[in-house]
């Protein structure tokens, strides 16, 4: 078992001890059924797990008669819209609304992320408010406080969800079992990577006994991407280089061909695992160029390497199999930087 944290305070944890985990979930359950009204948000660029979350949570808790609204940093992602049972429940954070839900609101719930620099202009939007956070990366430098539920050892933060409903006795929905399922597929590449382990399976197993779909929501989370997808794919593979006698490989997104595409951070979906399929490569990264000029980071790894402990000393964080960070610095010279840095500890 991976860090389980669980209780207050922004960072630390134990390595291979639940620390009272009912108790936990039982005090996280009582700070949701005090609240008239929650506040839900996740990092910046939702992927599969962290909005899948988000609308279990939100469906959880309108069941049982609580106001529950999404407020992310950036637009909820497209591809997961279809797990919204209604689009209202998401409000963009620079909205209005927005600021008023925040005002109106007894509690806010972070899920999939527990750093402050991840939620953007959330933080302030939730500034004040009491907080529980749910999550499974390890503490970061600069942790959200409040009440902590943090298992690494968990596939996806949608399991850890899982689990708090679960321990609530429902309400169960098939809208509910559908987010969480897109969670656990999602954040383990289709139930392919170290992570699906038999606890993820056990859960994936009873969400579908719940009413999840696995074909109709594998389609929506790997077959329903628009040609743009491709055009940009085909472009940056022209990119794609291998090196380190074949241990490490890296592809960048050319930026020219990603405004011309008009192609969003959704369109880059497994894109980082095409140079990880390569056989013989231990540690595969993309490259982009993101709106403000600087350079997204993207890393990833076969075991035994640690691709977090790169990510981290470059600024951000993630998994020991997944990481990223978002540096500065022309594109040429991260490339070299970072590749310099993977080769390094390769040695």
């Amino acid at each position: 078992m991976g860090i389980v944290t669980v209780g207050e305070g922004g960072g630390g944890g134990v390595d291979g001890a639940v620390v009272d985990r009912a108790g936990r979930l039982d005090r996280i359950l009582e700070l949701l059924g005090r609240a008239g009204s929650v506040v839900i948000t996740t990092h910046a660029n939702a992927d599969g797990d962290g909005a899948g979350s988000e609308v279990a949570l939100a469906a959880f808790l309108r069941a049982r008669g609580t106001e529950a609204w999404i407020v992310n940093p950036t637009p909820f992602p497209e591809s997961c819209a279809f797990l919204l049972p209604d689009p209202d429940w998401a409000i963009p954070a620079r909205s209005d609304e927005a600021s008023r839900r925040c005002r109106e609101a007894d509690l806010a719930v972070v899920v999939d992320t527990a750093e402050t620099p991840r939620i953007g202009r959330v933080k302030s939007l939730i500034r004040g408010l009491p907080k529980v956070v749910i999550d499974h990366h390890p503490p970061g430098r600069r942790p959200i406080g409040g009440e902590i539920f943090r298992d690494t050892a968990a596939c996806a933060t949608g399991a850890l969800v899982f689990e708090l409903i679960d321990r609530a006795g429902g309400p169960w929905s098939a809208a509910i079992a559908s987010a969480l399922y897109i969670a656990l597929l999602t954040d383990t590449g289709g139930f392919r990577f170290t992570n699906t382990d038999p606890r993820c399976l056990r859960v994936a197993a009873r969400l579908v006994e719940l009413g999840a779909a696995p074909e109709k929501l594998h389609r929506a989370a790997y077959g329903s991407f628009r040609p743009r997808r491709f055009e940009l794919l085909r472009e940056a593979l022209a990119t794609l280089t291998v090196h380190e006698g074949g241990r490490v490989a890296w592809m960048i997104v050319p930026k020219e061909a990603y405004d011309r595409l008009g192609a969003t951070v959704e369109d880059l979906e497994g894109f980082v695992d095409v140079p990880r399929d390569i056989v013989g490569v231990e540690v595969a990264v993309l490259f982009r160029t993101t709106a403000d000029g600087r350079i997204k980071v993207s890393l990833r790894s076969v075991s035994p390497v640690d691709v977090n402990v790169i990510a981290t000393e470059l600024g951000g964080g993630g998994h020991v199999r997944a990481a990223a960070a978002v540096v500065g610095g022309a594109l040429e010279e991260v490339v070299e930087r970072v590749v310099s840095r993977v080769e390094h500890g390769l040695a």
